[in-house]
């Protein structure tokens, strides 16, 4: 891509940068910087630096090698995985300069005098010969398959190891976590992330917030991630919003315009305390409405009178049947009477399946009786440290709630640390490498590989399939045969209705490839959501999913074990 800092942006282009959280410090390959300042050459272990000094220092440096980042096991006891986290790689190597003062640290670092020639080779670094190949942002994608496959010289690749996981480990478990949400959630639901305060720090936060909207979250809480990455922001008030207010006389002014005339009403207080009496004689109720706490009143009439257009009430300060809900609907029918509509309650204590239902039967006995059109369909929003368990509780007990505010069990990834993502070498020189173990789900997978998605007859994804580089691609219609890499007797043919390539040019390096663009946030977000409909209902359920199938092609399976025997030391009996 080329440096156009000569011609002026136009207003498109602009919109682009803020949707994907650019700014105006990027390279002269166009691409904007990393999202997080503190993505920078640094982000990285010390053994990264002292390994490319060895490298330099035995003349290997320049060497062209192959790596491949994967996960081994989906998480949360699922079987499929969201990756994330392309789009903040790509910006970094991008971007990547090691600066004087960084230097000087290094060299600082380091445990014994380097030779000057290995800063000056530190200085000459900017990645613009690596090559990276990935898999799409916000693709559905599944164990030992790389997500991306980077190529360059093995003392520059080696140094961006430790970011590149990084970057990657999180962003696609909490996208993850946040796509099996939405899952038990249902598609009609709302989803707001409400994580900020409880995650881990400030950039844990930033992070929850964009990767739970790539992952189905509709809005969050967390207003600098809407306004770095466009996405919708939502919050009303809290508890101690409520319980701040003591009485009505602590409402000065009183008065709130009509929405469709110019006429103003001089006394919204009484309005709302003259619907609170009707409410209280209302036969269809039954009595269910009494004295409320006026407190609470005060505060959700002060709230209505700031935003009338939004008027969401937090009902469970003290009572929510016998004081939030009533208090709720007397300003929500006073705003009616003005032109406006409430927007719903939240409740966030108690229990949730039960107060849903009873807080919808109150509604809509509202809108027969007083026939008050929608009003049986006000929002009903849940929170309270809700997780996937808890949603589906709600499903079975039979639930109301219209919208669910999730914070902590979601953006901590409360039920699994790490995806434990990997960066293994395969090729080196053109020489393909494998890494052994005891423990047969930590070899690797050698050699640059080419990797396909067959689908069958019903349009569902089948099985994901690696093949040698240089071997021709799956056709449709034509029976190949996949094999398990490490398992003998794990095989099977397909005859895919469809086959695609599942590898992408998104750094081209030196070898003149057309590259992919960075799509913007909310394209990812949609392809996320679209590959999770591809998906068969069985590969998706929450109890005992049926494993997704990865293979090898014949080829590679067979010089894989080839590999792995002549690689193996032959043990000798004493």
């Amino acid at each position: 891509m080329k440096n156009n800092d000569n011609t002026k942006k136009t207003e498109e282009e602009v919109t682009t940068m803020k949707e994907n959280g650019s700014d105006e410090n990027s390279s002269g390959r166009g691409i904007p910087g990393p999202t997080n300042p503190m993505v920078t050459p640094l982000l990285t272990d010390l053994y990264q630096f002292t390994m490319a000094y060895t490298y330099w220092k035995a003349g290997k440096h320049e060497e062209r090698a192959v790596f491949d980042l994967y996960f081994r096991k989906n998480p949360f006891g699922g079987e499929y995985t969201i990756f994330a986290g392309l789009e903040e790689c790509i910006r970094l190597i991008s971007n990547y300069k090691l600066s004087e003062e960084d230097i000087d640290f290094i060299r600082s670092c380091l445990h014994v005098p380097c030779e000057d020639g290995f800063f000056e080779y530190l200085r000459g670094i900017d990645c613009s010969d690596v090559e990276v190949y990935a898999i799409p942002e916000g693709s559905v994608v599944f164990p030992k398959v790389p997500l991306m496959r980077v190529e360059g010289p093995i003392a520059v690749v080696q140094l961006l190891e430790t970011p590149f996981v990084n970057l990657i480990n999180y962003a696609s478990l909490v996208t993850t976590n946040a796509a099996r949400h939405r899952f038990v959630a249902g598609k009609s639901k709302t989803l707001l992330e409400f994580g900020l305060r409880r995650a881990q720090g400030p950039d844990g936060g930033m992070g929850a917030s964009k990767y739970c909207y790539i992952g189905g979250f509709d809005a969050t809480s967390y207003v600098a991630a809407g306004r770095l990455f466009g996405i919708p922001l939502r919050g009303t008030h809290s508890h101690a919003f409520v319980s701040s207010f003591m009485t009505l006389d602590e409402i000065k002014d009183k008065s709130l315009r009509k929405k469709v005339s110019k006429s103003t009403c001089k006394d919204f207080v009484s309005l709302v305390q003259a619907w609170l009496s009707k409410l209280q004689r209302s036969k269809s109720l039954r009595g269910v409405f009494a004295e409320t706490n006026q407190s609470e009143l005060s505060a959700f009439i002060s709230y209505a009178l700031a935003f009338p257009n939004n008027f969401l009430a937090l009902v469970d300060t003290y009572d929510v049947i016998r004081s939030g809900i009533p208090n709720f609907c007397a300003v929500a029918l006073a705003l009616n009477e003005l032109g406006y509509k409430a927007v719903g309650i939240r409740l966030d204590s108690g229990d949730l399946a039960y107060l849903s239902c009873q807080a919808r039967k109150i509604f809509c006995c509202i809108e027969k009786e007083f026939a008050v059109s929608g009003f049986g369909k006000t929002s009903i929003t849940a929170s309270n440290d809700l997780n996937e368990e808890t949603l589906d509780a709600l499903n079975k007990q039979g639930h109301e709630v219209d919208a669910y505010g999730i914070g902590t069990y979601l953006v901590t990834c409360y039920a699994q640390a790490a995806l434990g993502i990997v960066f293994k070498l395969v090729e080196i020189n053109k020489q393909p490498r494998i890494k052994l173990s005891e423990d047969v789900s930590k070899v690797s997978i050698p050699c640059k590989k080419k990797i396909y998605r067959l689908y069958g007859k019903e349009s569902y994804p089948l099985v994901d399939i690696m093949t040698g580089e240089d071997e021709p691609p799956p056709k449709v219609g034509e029976r190949i045969l996949c094999r398990h890499p490490f398992e003998e007797s794990k095989r099977a043919y397909v005859v895919p209705q469809h086959v695609e390539e599942l590898l992408r040019c998104y750094s081209a390096g030196t070898s003149g490839k057309e590259t992919e663009p960075l799509p913007p946030l909310k394209d990812i977000r949609e392809r996320c959501i679209q590959q999770l409909e591809k998906m068969r209902p069985d590969h998706m359920r929450r109890l005992n999913p049926t494993p997704y199938k990865v293979s090898v092609s014949g080829k590679l399976y067979d010089f894989i074990h080839f590999l792995w025997l002549n690689e193996a030391p032959v043990g000798e009996l004493l």
